[in-house]
Parts: C-alpha cells; sequence; structure tokens
C-alpha cells in the first residue's frame, strides 16, 4: 500500500493540480491527497498518518503541529528561502521539478527500505559497441521514446559524455552520481529514484554522471547490482542501458541484459574492433554472452542537424524508422553475425 502524500496550501488550486500530476506518476511511491482546508486535514490525519505533508509557506505552522504528520516540506514563494529546522522547496517551478526535490528531501525510515514494488521484472535492453561515432546514444534514445508509447519504459545513461543536457535543453540537478550515491549509502528506494527521474516524450530517464570521473570510479558488478535491484522492483516493463566506455567491466551489466544492441560501421578500423570484442568475449569462457549481442547498422544522418531539434529529428527520421522496424522484426532490424 503506498503511503500518503498531503498538500495543503492557501491556494487551493495549487494544491489539486499537483496531486492529479503526482498520482498520475507511477513510479512515486506515494497517494497524494489534496486538502483545501485544515479541517479536512486534521479529519483525515485522526484516522491513518500522512507520511509527508507539502504546506505552502502562507500556513502558519502551529495549524499542523500536532497533527499525525511524519514529515513536513514548505512549498516557498520566493527562491532560496531560508527556513530554520523546516526543508523549503519554490513551489513556482514545474510539477516534474518540484516532485524530484521533495523525492530528495523525503526522509526514509530505517525500517522503510527497502521500498520494493511487487511486480515482474523488467526486460533490461543494453546498448554498447566498440565503435565510435556509430550513432549509439542517438540510437537509444531514439528506441527508448518509441518503446516508450507503449510500455513503461526507463532510460539510463552511462555514457561519459552523453550531451543529453545540451540536447533536451534541461540543466540537471540530479544525475546518475545521485542515484550511485544512494545505493551505495543504503539508501536506494523508490522515492530516492524518483529524485533523479527526468522525461522526454514520455521516456523516463536518468541524466549521465555530474562528471565523468564519476562513471570512472564505478565498476560493473556495483551499476549491474543498482540496474538489477530497479529491475527486479518491475515498477518499470523495460530499461534501456546507454553504455559508455568508462565503466569498469562491463561484462556483470551484459550479462544481466535480456538483449545488447551493439550499433557498428563499415570500414575495415570498426570490423577489427568488433573482432576484437568478439574474441576477448570467446577468449574469456563467456561465449553464451556473444549470443545476446545484435550488431546494428545505423542509417547515418543525411545532413548537421541543430542540437535543439536533434532528439526530435532522429524521432521522426530515418533512425525512428530504422528503431520501428527493429521493434517489429523488419527488414533493416536483422542480426548481423
Amino acid at each position: 500500500m503506498k503511503r500518503i502524500m498531503a498538500v495543503y496550501d492557501v491556494d487551493p488550486f495549487y494544491a489539486e493540480r499537483f496531486a492529479e500530476f503526482a498520482n498520475q506518476k507511477e513510479k512515486t511511491p506515494f497517494t497524494v491527497v489534496a486538502f483545501t482546508s485544515l479541517a479536512r486535514l486534521r479529519q483525515f490525519t485522526q484516522r491513518q498518518q500522512v507520511e509527508l505533508l507539502l504546506a505552502g509557506d502562507g500556513v502558519p505552522e502551529e495549524s499542523f503541529k500536532d497533527l499525525n504528520i511524519r514529515q513536513v516540506i514548505r512549498l516557498g514563494e520566493v527562491k532560496d528561502l531560508a527556513a530554520p529546522d523546516t526543508q523549503v522547496i519554490y513551489k513556482y517551478q514545474s510539477s516534474d521539478a518540484v516532485l524530484r526535490e521533495v523525492m530528495a528531501c523525503y526522509q526514509l525510515h530505517p525500517e522503510q527500505i527497502p521500498l520494493v514494488a511487487v511486480g515482474v521484472k523488467s526486460t533490461v535492453i543494453g546498448v554498447c559497441s566498440p565503435v565510435g561515432r556509430c550513432g549509439k546514444t542517438g540510437f537509444a534514445f531514439t528506441l527508448g521514446q518509441i518503446m516508450a508509447k507503449e510500455s513503461k519504459v526507463l532510460f539510463l545513461s552511462m555514457e561519459e559524455y552523453s550531451a543529453l543536457a545540451r540536447l533536451t535543453g534541461n540543466k540537471y540537478t540530479s544525475t546518475l552520481t545521485d542515484l550511485m550515491y544512494y545505493y551505495r549509502s543504503g539508501e536506494y528506494s523508490r522515492a530516492r529514484l524518483a529524485s533523479v527521474l527526468y522525461n522526454w516524450n514520455g521516456l523516463d530517464y536518468v541524466p549521465p554522471v555530474t562528471c565523468a570521473q564519476d562513471l570512472a570510479e564505478a565498476d560493473g558488478k556495483e551499476l549491474a547490482d543498482l540496474v538489477g535491484r530497479i529491475a527486479q522492483e518491475g515498477v518499470y516493463d523495460i530499461l534501456i542501458l546507454d553504455m559508455g566506455h568508462l565503466v569498469r567491466e562491463l561484462d556483470p551489466l551484459l550479462e544481466l541484459c535480456d538483449v545488447v544492441y551493439a550499433p557498428v560501421r563499415e570500414d575495415c578500423v570498426s570490423t577489427a574492433k568488433v573482432d576484437a570484442w568478439k574474441e576477448d568475449i570467446r577468449r574469456s569462457g563467456r561465449e553464451t554472452l556473444w549470443d545476446k549481442v545484435h550488431l546494428l547498422k545505423l542509417p547515418m544522418p543525411s545532413a548537421v542537424r541543430p542540437a535543439e531539434s536533434y532528439l526530435e529529428q532522429l524521432l521522426w527520421g530515418e533512425a525512428g524508422d530504422f528503431c520501428r522496424n527493429l521493434l517489429g522484426g523488419k527488414k533493416g532490424g536483422g542480426r548481423e553475425h
């Protein structure tokens, strides 16, 4: 059963709109209830505990001090508003941003960890390649958008320099760096995952690490354990991993994948790199790992595209058609050997 997040503000329309938005987010581990009066909030807390209360800064603290509420977060009308012993979130930003900050501020208690959903294990799709400049990240992100039309999909960027911030126009306040920290410190939960989620065209995604060194210091086993935990919760139908070159020991991640798409190019150097990768896997006695790998020759962009519209043009251009054919099992999505 989900815990209760209450929203009480002097502006009842704000509370109702935010509650409606948050309840549409299936990954939020709360049922969000809007209250238009203190009396109704008081009556509610007499029969059920409120895990988290978002209270507008126009609401006097004494109004809810004696209520059955575990944690209070203030919704401030001024940016960077400081309040003693109280966490404050600026209310006049996107509902997505407010929700991320709420999940980051949410104070878990030992008995609440782990906060695990009951569901079917997610399918894990890996995208990696020993070949550079092969369109890997564009393909992975486009594939995720298309699959998100019919499934719940999470895209995890494990690239050291993915350029997602430039391509989406977002400034990320939370990234894979934060998610890895939560996992290492034993604080991972659905709430912590929600605190680092962004959305693009229906696709949930975790932005890449804050700096490349964060990824260089992580090993494949640690990342595989984190991804395995998310997959086991079954909140998402599909996880897509865009893997870069700085992750140490990719094998644990590859072994976790149900399928691995490897974009390649046709020049002799690229072919030699793929052969070397394949030989390395076989030499180490992991031949079954290669059975998951599907080599893909992606359509190369015919023109230089501006960053602001790059992702949209990929989705509706040749790259998007290639992904749709791949998912439909049509020509162009077959396996290369």
